[in-house]
Order: C-alpha cells, then structure tokens, then sequence
C-alpha cells in the first residue's frame, strides 16, 4: 500500500509476542511511521479515539521506559544505538501550538530586583526598604522589567523550529498537519542558555512546560545521528506492565514485605553478610487484608494456552511471599491472598469475560499440604490492557475493591 494513502489504523499494529513481535511503541522513516500496541490490546473503532490511544501510549512509554530501553536497529550488522527521543516534548510543543492557534510569543511580563531594565516604581515601593536621610527616602536598589525584545523573539524563532520539527516527527497523528519550515538558525548551547533563564523567570507553568519541552527537542536535535528516522519504545515491555500494575494496585512501601536471605561465609576472603531479596511487584492493602501481586506480560489472555502461564519457579516464589507475610505480619488466612495478574483484552477474549477483569483459574504447589490456605491459591487474574493504560491517574478504589473480589471469589471456588 502507498504509504500516501494509508491510514491511521494501517499504520498501527498490535503484539502478538510471537517471532520476536515484541516492540511496543513507534517506528518511523522518511517513508513510513507504523506504531505498535502491546498484546491485548483493543485497538478503538474511530480515528479521533485512536489518536487519543497512540498519545496515551506515547505518554506511558515516555514515564515508564528507562534510557537504555529505547533502542534503534540502523542496519542488522550494527549494534543496537540508544537514542532518547523525548517524544513527549514533542507531543508538549504540537499540544501548545494546537491550544494557542500560534507560536509562543512573550506576553507576561517580567521583573527582578536589581534590574537594569526600566523601573517599576510601584513594585519597587513594596518589595524594597529604603534608607531614611532626613526627610528623603533614597532606594539604593530598583525592581525592574527585565524583558528582553531580543532574547523574546529569539524564543519565538526557536519556538517556530521546535513546532515544525514536532509535526515533521509527529505530523502523521494530526492528519499530516505541517507548518513552514524557518531558515532561522541558532547556537544550541546559547539557546538553552536563554532556555534556562526564562524557565527561571517565567511563572506560568504551562510556559515553563512549553520551555522544558522546546530545551529538550533541542538537546535530542543536537545529538541525534540519524535524520528523518526515530524509533521510541521498548523491546521490554513486560518492565511497563509491572510499573502499572504497581502503580494502581500497590503500596509505596513494599519493600517492608520483601523475604530476604543471607549468607555467612566462612571460607575465603570475603567474610561479609550480602543480603539477597525476593521482590513481588506489589503489595495491595484493603483495610486488614493483604493481596501479594506479581506482575505477568504473558500470553495466556489473549491464547488460552496453558503453557503460556507462570510456571512452577514463579508460583512456588509467590507462594514464598506469602507465607513470609503470614509469619511476619500474622494477618490470618482470611486477610492474605495471592495473585498473578496478565493481560488481556475485555472486547475480544476467549473467557467470555465482558468486564475489565476476570479470574481464569488458581496455580498451586504440590510441595504444599492439604488444606491449602487462601495464599497458597495463587489466583490468575486478566485485566483489560487499554483499561489500565487509561486508568493510571487519581483515585484506583474501584479497581483495588474489583481485584479484590475477582481474587477472593476464585479462593472460595471448589
């Protein structure tokens, strides 16, 4: 298909994480730019909400992947180069320019004290305490606008690159929307310099938002190797997944329930105690109760296949966490649960699940003696991937009281 005539679901593609089908996030050349979803995920029926879906992606990968994550493949024989598109700057500096219907230009005024700009008497009279001779008053120091015509519309130039950059980048998901290109050249360390300053100025945090953003696209410009050609994301996708498990269902303090084990050498020159430990993804606490849940990128929700769930080592160390918590914290077997959480896609599943989360079966360690407590029932859970992505923010009551009952009601179950 001409890449001129694609359109945005034909440029977009979702996981299967077979063959190596693992790149989670955005390709892109000079002839063609293909964004790729995470397994399970429910790709939506209109452009305008699929736009909305490849931002919140974008935005997600741009939080929760780390530097070296973000790899390009120039040609098969070279290694790997890491590249830090800071693709959220860019997004930044479009969102600006669409909100405004133009470039940056300086509107809010600006004042210091010990200006050498024109004085403002008014401001000067409240913010500084004159010496008294006699009868006069004598201010040995002035607050005084600071604005710059220059340096302003050197901003407005540098704003007008940084636009037609982001839409020669990102251009695609806004329907091709471009700008003109500027012949307007500068030096990068001088423009992060003024940069700076007005981020230190400024008070609006929208401008200092627009201003990180522009200093950051002019950091990744001065750096970058290739030209018309990025790529941002993640072969790892599995780290994202846990990051927003724990973001919505965890504690901030874990690592309180983490089991830990140790060594006392006796023999050789090392005579230290390093100390090893055993970290589940989260921790979710419901009032007395404690849910142990590990995070899994795995197959299963969208296959069904058994051996495309966690396997003995990974039920056996959640079991571990359990009962680390059972004998530390003492919460009894009504209070302690335990859950693999995986991803699926609530729209089209073969469970016939129509909610964003569903409980597919328990795993068990036959090392364990009947009866089992409600720990030693790892619970498998699937939650919805567009769900979870969306539902990272603000308050997660109702997610935490729906995982509670999908795990609690699979320990109950014969």
């Amino acid at each position: 298909m001409d890449s001129d005539k694609k359109t945005l679901f034909d440029r977009c593609h979702v996981n299967t994480n077979e063959d190596g089908d693992t790149f989670v996030g955005v390709k892109a050349d000079s002839d063609n730019v293909v964004v790729y979803f995470p397994l399970g995920y429910q790709l939506p029926k209109d452009e305008y909400t699929l736009k909305k879906d490849i931002q919140c992606l974008f935005r997600i990968l741009s939080r929760f992947t780390v530097k070296e994550d973000k790899l390009i493949h120039l040609k098969k024989h070279e290694a790997p180069q890491t590249v830090n598109f800071p693709i959220k700057a860019y997004l930044d500096i479009i969102e600006y320019y669409l909100s405004t219907g133009n470039y940056y230009y300086e509107k809010e005024v600006q004042y210091e004290l010990g200006g050498h700009g024109r004085t403002d008497w008014g401001k000067t009279l409240k913010k500084v305490v004159p010496l008294v001779q006699g009868r006069s008053f004598i201010y040995t120091k002035n607050v005084a606008r600071v604005n710059n015509p220059k340096d302003n519309n050197f901003i407005t130039e540098l704003n007008k690159v940084c636009v037609y950059e982001s839409f020669e980048k990102l251009g695609w998901l806004y329907g091709g929307l471009t700008t003109q290109k500027t012949t307007f050249t500068f030096d990068t360390k001088q423009a992060i310099a003024i940069l700076d300053l007005k981020i230190h100025q400024v008070n609006d945090q929208k401008i200092k938002d627009l201003f990180n953003a522009m200093k950051a696209m002019i950091k990744y410009m001065d750096e970058r190797t290739v030209d018309k050609q990025f790529f941002f994301g993640t072969n790892r996708f599995e780290y994202v997944w846990q990051a927003m498990i724990d973001k919505v269902f965890g504690i901030a303090d874990k690592d309180r329930y983490f089991p830990r084990a140790k060594w006392v050498v006796r023999q050789g020159t090392d005579k230290g105690i390093p100390r090893h430990t055993l970290e589940p993804d989260s921790i979710m606490l419901i009032g007395k109760k404690y849910y142990v849940i590990d995070a899994k990128y795995y197959r299963y929700g969208a296959t069904g296949r058994i051996d495309h769930l966690p396997n003995s080592a990974d039920i056996n160390k959640q079991i571990t966490y359990g009962e680390y918590i059972k004998n530390t914290s003492d919460p009894g077997n009504e209070n302690l649960f335990n859950a693999f959480l995986m991803p699926f896609n609530q729209m089209n599943n073969i469970f016939g699940f129509n909610e964003f989360m569903g409980n597919i079966g328990e795993a068990t360690g036959d090392w364990r003696n009947p009866p089992l407590e409600n720990f030693e029932k790892i619970q498998g859970v699937v939650i919805d991937v567009r769900y979870l992505m969306y539902h990272l923010e603000g308050n997660h009551d109702v997610e935490k009281q729906k995982l509670a009952e999908v795990i609690e009601a699979g320990c109950k179950k014969k």
